[in-house]
């Protein structure tokens, strides 16, 4: 048994065009083979496809509504009529699928009626610094919008759409189809008008009766405390503009985190590395050390040991969307020089000679060796 294609998408039969359309997009982007590789995402992304194609076409979804099958379904009967892409069915994801990464791969078009933008992406670079604190950002866009010379409608400033001959403004054309079963009547997009009802027959100079022309928007984008390399965020409204009268699409702007020069970050941790001389281990010294929010005192103890590692309490990465810092993490290491002079070598072989604990552990070691 066929599965119910309201189920597929997870919708109610009572859901409206906006409903089914918002399900499908949730689910297409979900399961669509170059972003999910799990087995069996291919076919759910298929599965989720042809569901929309049927339901998103008013003629389509009527017969399924009457007799559960469509004529591009299996056990349909053959009414007749198109399969996927046909004028006035699905909007097809890769539509979705370029606009959302970069755009450049084929557009489909759905003739006639109101079209939803298509969606934009934007690359964004920002430092630790702000990944871990949050910032406000410009970013200057170029996307489509109304035609600002005729304001949108297409038509030559002074002129306006007429309606189409051909169709009588609806749009839609029927032809009859003689076989030896009978005749069948079928509706289809107006050739002519390419399902609009109307036609321009003095095009904008501008956009050329597209209605939308390129133009570059300034935006402010808030990246909020605690985002990484990877994430990305939604700005409503600010992708392309629709076509006849449809809604923008949305911008999604992606990040990425920049390298530190010495800071690590893992998760919401961040790790740093310093030397100290062999003196101040010993001895114990108290050193300024950098954050993400700025420099801060560190208290080494007496005795520290190479490799010891001290916690900053707070001084790490905000926790997105939720309460809370992580820490930083400061890890000890000796600095030992490459090169003395005689003065300090003279000084470091009397600490030699005083150093009785170093003096054992070397008798007892090279007793050991000599057992070997």
């Amino acid at each position: 048994m066929a599965k119910d294609l309201y189920e597929i998408l997870g919708v109610s039969r009572s859901a409206n065009e906006a409903e089914i359309k918002k399900a499908y997009r949730k689910l297409a982007r979900e399961y669509h083979p170059d972003v999910n590789k799990d087995p069996g995402a291919q076919d759910k992304f298929k599965e989720v496809q042809k569901a929309y194609d049927i339901l998103s076409d008013t003629k389509k979804k009527a017969q399924y509504d009457q007799f559960g099958v469509t004529d591009d379904q299996p056990g349909a009967g053959g009414f007749g009529g198109g399969g996927f892409g046909g004028f006035g069915g699905a909007e097809s994801f890769e539509d979705i699928f370029d606009s959302f990464f970069g755009g450049g791969g084929r557009q489909s078009r759905r003739k006639g009626g109101p079209r939803q933008g298509e969606d934009l992406r934007y690359d964004l670079e920002i430092s630790l610094e702000e990944a871990a604190q949050g910032v406000e950002k410009k970013i200057e866009i170029y996307h489509l919008n109304k035609c600002q010379k005729c304001e949108g409608t297409g038509a030559k400033p002074g002129t306006s759409k007429t309606s189409c001959a051909k169709c009588n403004g609806s749009g839609q054309v029927h032809t009859v189809q003689r076989t030896i079963l009978g005749s069948f009547s079928q509706v289809s997009a107006c050739p002519e008008c390419r399902g609009a009802g109307e036609i321009i027959k003095s095009p904008c100079t501008n956009c050329h009766g597209k209605g939308l022309e390129k133009q570059k928007r300034q935006i402010s984008v808030k990246i909020p405390a605690g985002v990484d390399s990877g994430n990305r965020l939604r700005v409503s409204g600010e992708g392309n503009h629709g076509e006849g009268g449809g809604p923008a699409g949305d911008l999604y702007v992606f990040i990425s985190v920049k390298s530190h020069a010495y800071f690590k970050r893992e998760e919401d941790s961040i790790y740093l590395s310093i030397s100290l001389p062999y003196a101040q281990l010993v001895l114990g010294t108290e050193v300024t050390v950098p954050t993400l929010s700025g420099k801060t005192k560190l208290k080494v103890p007496a005795g520290t040991q190479p490799g010891t590692l001290f916690r900053l309490k707070g001084k790490g990465v905000a926790h997105l969307q939720k309460y809370g810092t992580g820490d930083q993490y400061v890890e000890v290491s000796v600095a030992i020089p490459k090169t003395l002079n005689s003065q300090e070598k003279k000084v470091v072989q009397e600490l030699a000679d005083l150093d009785t604990k170093f003096k054992a552990n070397s008798e007892n070691e090279m007793a050991f060796v000599n057992k070997l």
